[in-house]
């Protein structure tokens, strides 16, 4: 990270944030608006790079916004307690939980699907039969 303020190019290199996406932060309010140049280009200290890689890393497990805005806020006051932080941790835990279920109904759906139309022609092909008519399929949830 820099020591002292770096123009935007140089935030998004350092961050791994893109430009558009910076500012989108600063526009809803994740990342404060930044000093300026006279010349009125934004310039980013080593605060700021901190948060920019706290949303990136948020946004990569999957975190929405707001709970990415709530926890920013609890990081802005660390004297709080961490069930807020827990709390939303968990239910990122629960949807991922959830997804993970899914996936694992659609992969057994998909292979089953295979395994059946191994050989023959479309007309007896399983797979496009089961494609037309979710109903046989063996698992709801995919």
């Amino acid at each position: 990270m820099a020591r002292q303020a770096v123009p935007i190019g140089e935030a998004t290199r350092q961050s791994g944030v893109k430009v558009p996406t910076i500012r989108y932060y600063e526009e809803i309010g994740l990342l404060p608006a930044p000093s300026r140049t006279e010349a009125n280009r934004r310039l980013y200290g080593v605060a700021d790079l901190r948060r920019l890689a706290f949303i990136r890393h948020a946004r990569e497990l999957g975190f929405e916004v707001d709970a990415i805005r709530t926890l920013l806020s609890l990081q802005d006051n660390p004297d709080q307690p961490c069930a807020a932080a827990d709390q939303i941790a968990r239910a990122r835990l629960a949807e991922v939980e959830q997804r993970i279920a899914s996936l694992t109904a659609l992969k057994a759906e998909l292979e089953r699907m295979v395994s059946e139309c191994a050989s023959g022609r479309v007309a007896e092909c399983r797979v496009i039969e089961i494609l037309a008519d979710h109903g046989q399929c063996q698992h709801e949830h995919h």
